[in-house]
């Protein structure tokens, strides 16, 4: 993957916020609603980042049937995760929608969840790999060290295992995307993955502001 160093502006007065990624199979699930009684009762700034879910799968069958290249297909995909954001926001008050890093901080200087639409940040960058090795994974990565975040935590529809994992060891098996190894070292974000098991393991980490189990290495 082809990176370039990260700008970053991080304002140094300004409680730095956690990035809570949620996979588009979590947003799509019954737990949804327990997911964000977590993340609405977070006392840490959050801002979440969703996944496209079924929505960037029909970008790939889409993309299967008519033929068009992988830099379209992405653009697609980003709008799917524009999609659930809107979504995840619309589902109860406190949560707002969100594309630049100026509109995120707005939402949370007012003290509610910022839910990130990233078409209008990323669409067109040519610093970020345009195919489906990268994929809203890496992007949460990429949004945490833009914000300075202290933290990201990963959260799919999966039975967790073990509490050190690899990076590259969780891209082989498809839980994370192939460019995230990459963006993880890039970016330098300390990361944890949670299984659908895990809410009350992010709940007791958001209220201690710590790390939990499932550190991403």
């Amino acid at each position: 993957m082809a990176t370039q160093a990260l700008s970053l502006s991080p304002r140094a007065a300004v409680k730095r916020p956690i990035v809570v990624k949620l996979g588009g199979s979590v947003i799509r699930s019954g737990a949804l609603a327990d997911w964000l009684d977590v993340i609405a009762a977070s006392p840490e700034p959050l801002v979440v980042v969703p996944g496209g879910g079924a929505l960037a799968d029909e970008v790939r069958a889409c993309q299967s049937e008519l033929g068009f290249g992988d830099p379209v297909a992405h653009r697609m995909a980003l709008l799917a995760m524009d999609q659930l954001a809107w979504a995840v926001a619309g589902t109860r008050p406190g949560f707002s929608v969100g594309a630049t890093e100026e509109e995120l901080q707005r939402t949370l200087d007012q003290g509610q969840v910022a839910v990130w639409a990233p078409y209008a940040a990323i669409a067109g960058r040519t610093d970020i790999e345009n195919s489906w090795r990268l994929t809203s994974d890496s992007l949460a990565l990429w949004l945490a060290a833009r914000l300075a975040a202290p933290r990201c935590y990963l959260i799919k529809s999966i039975a967790r295992k073990g509490t050190r994992l690899g990076a590259e060891g969780l891209a082989r098996e498809g839980v994370v995307d192939e460019a995230f190894p990459a963006m993880l070292k890039e970016t330098g974000i300390t990361s944890f993955l949670l299984g659908r098991d895990d809410r009350q393991l992010l709940a007791e980490a958001l209220a201690e502001n710590t790390p939990c189990g499932g550190a991403i290495v």
